[in-house]
């Protein structure tokens, strides 16, 4: 396995213990693990959405 892919292991791994572990309700966790990434990409100017959805996978890495 590469470095990243170790490092994206560990980081899921992680959040699934902390989901189970913090006594949050379902839906709180769900709105944190899905409107995080989302607000994120809203904050990203049209150019840099563009260039986003036109890299593939492998070039995010670089």
């Amino acid at each position: 396995m590469s470095k990243n892919t170790k490092i994206a292991a560990g980081v899921t791994a992680v959040g699934i213990i902390l989901l189970i572990l913090l006594p949050f309700p379902f839906w709180a966790n769900l709105l944190i693990v899905l409107g995080v990434p989302t607000a994120v990409y809203l904050t990203l100017d049209p150019s840099q959405r563009r260039r986003l959805r036109r890299v593939t996978r492998k070039e995010l890495g670089r």
